[in-house]
This record gives C-alpha cells, sequence and structure tokens, in this order.
C-alpha cells in the first residue's frame, strides 16, 4: 500500500516559481535544498503530514543531469507535475508496478536520506499517472515534520488521465483526496485550503 508523501510543482526558475506559489497561496515557502544527482532545487511548504515542494532546475546543472520528474523537458508556467508516495515495501511496490515506473535509486540531501524509483530517461510513470515511489531511510523524518506549520493543507488531488479509470483500480493508494478524471492529456490539479481559503493550482 502506499501513501501520499509530497506533491511537486515544477518550474523553470525556482526564485520565480516559488514566489508565484507563494502569492497564490498567501503563505511563505520554506528553503529546501539541493538534488546534486539530478541537478534540481527546491522550496517547500508543510500541508500537515505530507508537504508541498516547488522544484527547478538549478542554475548550474546540465541538460544530462536534469533526470528525474521529466524536468529535462519542462517549460511553461509553473504547475503541478508530479506525485510522490512513500511505502516501506518499496521492491514490493516497484515490483507489481506497471513497466517503466523505473529503477530504485539511492539519494542523500544532508541529513536525509531516501530510495526513490526513476525511470531511466528521467520521465514521470505514464506521464505522471502512475506516482513516484520512494522510502525514506531507517529513522529518517520527512520534511514534513520539521517544517513549520503555515496552515495550508492537501484537499485535493486530481490525476487527469487518458487511463483514469484503470488507474483508479491499479494504483493502490486509498486516500480520498486523491481522484482520478478522465481527461485527454495527463496532468494534475492541486486544491489547497489555506489562511484565506482554499486556492487551486
Amino acid at each position: 500500500m502506499l501513501t501520499l508523501d509530497h506533491i511537486a510543482i515544477a518550474a523553470t526558475n525556482l526564485e520565480k516559481g516559488t514566489r508565484e506559489i507563494a502569492e497564490k497561496l498567501g503563505v511563505p515557502l520554506d528553503p529546501g535544498g539541493r538534488h546534486d544527482r539530478y541537478g534540481t532545487h527546491n522550496t517547500l511548504l508543510n500541508l500537515g503530514e505530507l508537504y508541498l515542494e516547488v522544484i527547478a532546475p538549478h542554475p548550474d546543472a546540465t541538460q544530462g543531469h536534469l533526470n528525474w520528474f521529466g524536468l529535462g523537458r519542462f517549460d511553461g508556467p509553473t504547475r503541478p507535475a508530479n506525485w510522490i508516495c512513500k511505502t516501506s515495501y518499496l521492491e514490493s511496490a516497484l515490483a507489481h508496478a506497471p513497466e517503466g515506473a523505473g529503477q530504485i535509486q539511492d539519494l542523500t540531501r544532508g541529513d536525509l536520506v531516501w530510495q526513490i524509483t526513476v525511470p531511466d530517461d528521467g520521465s514521470r510513470p505514464m506521464q505522471g499517472g502512475w506516482p513516484t515511489m520512494m522510502r525514506w531511510g531507517k529513522g529518517v523524518s520527512s520534511p514534513a515534520d520539521r517544517l513549520p506549520d503555515r496552515g495550508c493543507r492537501l484537499l485535493q488531488w486530481e490525476v487527469r488521465h487518458p487511463r483514469a479509470d484503470w488507474l483508479r483500480d491499479n494504483v493502490p493508494l486509498q486516500d480520498k483526496r486523491v481522484i482520478f478524471t478522465q481527461a485527454d492529456d495527463a496532468g494534475f490539479v492541486a486544491t489547497i485550503s489555506t489562511p484565506n481559503g482554499p486556492v487551486t493550482l
């Protein structure tokens, strides 16, 4: 069984993307860090038991670095771009995932240690319809446990996809906030409660 760990908002520029999301939600985001292996960096927002990250290419990154979350081919406006689910049984979850879900990669950032599934071509499984899967290292707590509470919570994560019915039946996740909607093109819509009311991204 999978548990929603965090949602990713992609941007072409971290400062710009962070400013846009902070303005929409009416709260500041907190510094995250850099993923040297994949040439990205992020900012974070507490959503209770999970969190939101704004992620973008680092200025020092080369095109070859940008090999996860589809960021090597990302352009256009800042927008929801991926969802990441955790499990204690990552190998088993990957074995039951559709073809192309990726390989398990070991990552660290500061005192954070985790494993995450990344396809070799850096794409998102089923254009993002299938979640990226991960497992935090033993004794490692999620960034959500360390971030200040800004009063925001995820109300709904909508996965729009041509195979929405199949995903609904096969993604091993029981979370009423996650819904699957039939659509011609894959994409996401996040609805977040804020101190100023609900906001849709």
